[in-house]
Formats: C-alpha cells, sequence, structure tokens
C-alpha cells in the first residue's frame, strides 16, 4: 500500500503515484496510444515491463496471448500499479502540426490565442494582433485519448459517465498551454478562439453528446459558444473573450468552418474542395455562391486505429515510402527500427503495392497469402487493404456526391485543399494512382493545418465572417443520397 514509483525509460520520467493507480490514467500524457478506450481489443498500448512486475489477471493474459505478446509486455490499459516498476515507452515523440502561414487581416492592437482542438491533438499559438506574427506555440496530445482514439469512442465514454472529468481535462489541458506561452510576458489576450469538431466543441462546452449517439443525429445548439475565464477555471486571465466557433453539422465542426476560412473558398468564383484526413474525414465542395460539407468514415484507417500495425504519427511509425526500382524505401519517425506504418504511409503502400502488381485492382493480394511485406517487420495484410479501401471509397464518393448535390460534374472543381494530420505529408502522386481523388496533380494544394490557420483569421474578424460562411453552406448526410450505395461500390476499386 502507499505510493509507489514509474520510471518511464527513455524519457526519463519518474511519477509517483498512489497504490493501485490504473496505468491508462498516466501514459496517456506520454504518448501511449488507447484507440479502444481501454477495452484491451486494439492491443497498441504495449509497453514494454523493465524493473518490478505488474500482475496479470485471467483476463489479461488472454489477450496477452491473443496478440502473441512476450513475457515483459503489458497491456498498459489492464494494468494497475501496486509497486515501484520501469517501463519502456516507445511511442513519445508525435508530430502534431502547427501553423506559419501567411493570411490577411487588418491590424489590431494587442495579442490573441487560436485554439485547435483536436481528437488526437491539441495546438495553442499566441498572435501578436498587430502583425499577425507568432509569439508563442505550445502543442500536446489530447488527454480524452485515454476515453479511446476515435469519437464513437468518446461519445460512447460521454454517456458512460464520464463527460464531467472530459470536460475538465480539455479545459486544464488547453488552460495550461495558454499559460505556458503567457509565462514571463505582460500579455492578456483581448480573444481566445477555439475550433473543433462537433464532439469536441461538446465536450468542452460540458454539453450532452447523447443526440451525436443515435440517427438522426439532431443536435439543436451548434452555434457560437461564448465563456468567461471563471467558466473555464482560467484564473490567470482577465477580461478576455473566449469563443468556441459554431459547428456546421452533427459531425463537421467549427475546424472545418475555420478551413472554410482559410481557403477563401466561401469567396472563390470557380467551385474548390476541401478534404481534410485527419481523425475524421471531412470534405467541403463550394464556391461563392453555394458550399456543401459531410462527414465520411475515412478517419479511423488514416490514423491506424483499424490496422493491424497500424500507429499514429509517432516515433517507430513509417511515415513515408517510395520505390527505388523494385525495392521499397521507407521513411521512419525518429529513425529508429519501423514498429508500425501511419496514414500517409497506408497511402504509398497500396500506391506502390498496386505499381508492382503485388495486390490487385480490388486490393487482393496477388500471392494468395493473408499479407505483404513492406519493410522488414512491417506487413499490410487483407483486412488492411481491405480498411484502405473502405476509406478510399468514402472520400472518393463523398466528393461525387457532393459534387452531383452542386449539379456539377467533378471535373468542374478548379482546386483541391488537402487539410488534416498528416495531409502536408501525402504523396500526391500516390494519392492519385489510388483513385482517391479523380483529378490532376496540377490542382492539389497540401495546405497543412487549416483549421488553426481559420483560428487566427477569426480572432481578426468581428463576428461577422463565420455568419457569413454558414449562410451559404448545407451539411449532408452522405448515406441519405438516393445512390449512395452505387457509388460508393464503384469507388472500391484501385486506380
Amino acid at each position: 500500500m502507499g505510493q509507489h514509483t514509474i520510471r518511464l525509460h527513455p524519457l526519463g520520467k519518474e511519477l509517483v503515484v498512489n497504490d493501485q493507480t490504473p496505468l491508462i490514467d498516466l501514459l496517456h500524457e506520454y504518448g501511449v496510444e488507447f484507440p479502444c478506450g481501454g477495452k484491451g481489443t486494439c492491443g497498441k498500448c504495449q509497453v514494454k515491463l523493465l524493473k518490478g512486475d505488474i500482475p496479470v489477471s485471467a483476463s489479461h493474459r488472454s489477450k496477452l496471448d491473443h496478440f502473441k505478446l512476450p513475457d515483459d509486455c503489458r497491456l498498459a490499459c489492464q494494468c494497475l500499479c501496486t509497486e515501484s516498476i520501469t517501463l519502456q515507452v516507445e511511442q513519445y515523440n508525435h508530430l502534431i502540426l502547427a501553423d506559419e502561414s501567411d493570411f490577411e487581416f487588418e491590424p489590431q492592437s494587442g495579442v490573441g490565442v487560436a485554439v485547435d482542438l483536436g481528437t488526437t491533438t491539441l495546438v495553442t499559438q499566441l498572435v501578436d494582433l498587430s502583425n499577425a506574427k507568432i509569439l508563442a506555440v505550445e502543442t500536446l496530445l489530447n488527454p480524452q485519448v485515454k476515453y479511446g482514439a476515435d469519437l464513437i469512442s468518446r461519445i460512447q465514454a460521454g454517456l458512460d459517465g464520464h463527460l464531467t472529468e472530459m470536460t475538465h481535462l480539455i479545459r486544464t489541458a488547453i488552460g495550461k498551454m495558454i499559460s505556458i506561452m503567457l509565462t514571463g510576458t505582460n500579455h492578456n489576450p483581448n480573444k481566445i478562439v477555439l475550433v473543433g469538431n462537433t464532439v469536441m466543441q461538446r465536450i468542452f462546452s460540458g454539453n450532452d453528446l447523447a443526440p451525436l449517439s443515435c440517427y438522426p443525429f439532431h443536435v439543436e445548439d451548434l452555434g457560437l459558444k461564448s465563456f468567461s475565464s471563471s467558466d473555464l477555471g482560467w484564473d490567470f486571465l482577465a477580461d478576455t473573450t473566449i469563443l468556441f466557433y459554431p459547428s456546421i453539422g452533427s459531425f463537421v465542426g467549427s475546424d472545418i468552418l475555420a478551413g472554410i476560412a482559410a481557403t477563401g473558398l466561401y469567396k472563390k468564383e470557380k467551385y474548390t474542395a476541401l478534404i481534410d484526413l485527419g481523425t475524421n474525414g471531412e470534405i467541403v465542395v463550394g464556391n461563392k455562391d453555394q458550399i456543401i460539407c459531410a462527414s465520411t468514415a475515412a478517419g479511423p484507417a488514416f490514423e491506424g486505429a483499424n490496422l493491424s500495425m497500424g500507429m499514429r504519427a509517432t516515433t517507430g511509425a513509417i511515415s513515408s515510402l517510395r520505390l527505388a526500382g523494385t525495392k521499397i524505401e521507407s521513411s521512419v519517425i525518429g529513425k529508429t527500427e519501423p514498429k508500425g506504418i501511419c496514414g500517409s504511409a497506408l497511402i504509398d503502400a497500396v500506391a506502390i503495392l498496386l505499381k508492382l502488381e503485388q495486390i490487385g485492382m480490388f486490393g487482393e493480394i496477388g500471392s494468395g497469402e493473408e499479407r505483404v511485406q513492406i519493410d522488414g517487420p512491417i506487413c499490410l495484410t487483407q483486412k488492411d487493404i481491405y480498411e484502405f479501401l473502405l476509406a478510399k471509397a468514402a472520400i472518393a464518393a463523398g466528393i461525387t456526391i457532393l459534387s452531383k448535390n452542386l449539379g456539377i460534374d467533378t471535373s468542374e472543381i478548379s482546386e483541391i485543399y488537402i487539410a488534416g494530420g498528416f495531409g502536408n505529408y501525402i504523396n500526391t502522386e500516390h494519392l492519385l494512382s489510388t483513385g482517391m481523388v479523380e483529378t490532376t496533380e496540377d490542382k492539389i494544394h497540401k495546405m497543412g493545418n487549416t483549421a488553426l490557420i481559420g483560428a487566427k483569421i477569426f480572432l481578426f474578424e468581428n463576428g461577422e465572417l463565420s455568419p457569413k460562411i454558414l449562410g451559404k453552406t448545407r451539411h449532408v448526410n452522405l448515406e441519405g443520397f438516393p445512390e449512395f450505395q452505387d457509388i460508393y461500390i464503384s469507388k472500391m476499386i484501385l486506380g
């Protein structure tokens, strides 16, 4: 009984915890992933026990056996700390996309803070409102990852009674990030703008998640949320306007509203598309007259959640692949031995395997085996390739259906902006060769974190821009389109 010390290698961190503390409550802050929300079904939270002991229950043992893990490995989500231990934590270096893009603005006095509240990652920037220069940046993993990697897991956690804790976690984390940026300065922000998907907005605001848990997913209060510093427990601020910008629809949030602002899509003569390939997959098509948007089920595959060796963009993840003759060469985050594959490399892998004729147009592995080797121990299984096909078809069908809703052909889209967590790292040639986006390479622009760019644009506007965009924007349910199934199935072919 009493307290124990947990040492994390190679981080050099030491944590003093109470007896029987669940490791899931601690390790999510240090990059350990819990995509299944602690159910022990994904096997992604593996840690290596270097010193000490962690008792293994019968249920835990069956899960370890299922994933064929060695005796010194544990699934962190199944563990309680009962003595001092040393753990090897591999996934400790995450790529989190900030932004330093230029944009049009009217100079103002003072400073502001832009916040991109992502499902997986958080980014805050302190902005000089006189010149739009970035004075400070903080990035962090969203502490809610302990409740699962995807939105459905977060919604379920909220319904299971964890909403208050999730709200406290995210408010505390963002408050701490802002406080760190302001430390050593005499700044008090005039305005703080937050953007995020609809689920993140509702959790931050402490709103009921039940409307998002079942069809027809109708949410009444999608609008602008305003807070005082005392509402959020941010006592280090004084007289600061804190705004969480409005969502567009049930699963299309203010991060996409910000993306529309960032691309200038809402004021373009020609039709333009925005595809966000983050934890969720959102698509927007429109121009100065009309905009239509939808969400897809593409995100989990590109975040690695549904892949046998998938992982987010962390140390040990293959981030890109290229073909040198007939040999596949890889780039690994952290320049270590590869431990898994992330979304950008998944697209590369499928494109290269298709070119080498190791897989066919329907994703079938030509050798007849259940897996195909990528690099060293890293393989894609037939199920992994099928998961990619589902995600690829969701994006391709989404673009087609939104275009049809606007009465245009996809060929009439003049520009396509790729945003999201790994938008900057995508090989556009490979993207096109899989058929995920049916266009020409000259029309594609990789724009990175459009949510953060848009949040900074909102810092300079007087409240008129978001209503202007929302007034011409429609949110649709792709599955409700009469031809959805036929179009979706037709997009399940590679190339």
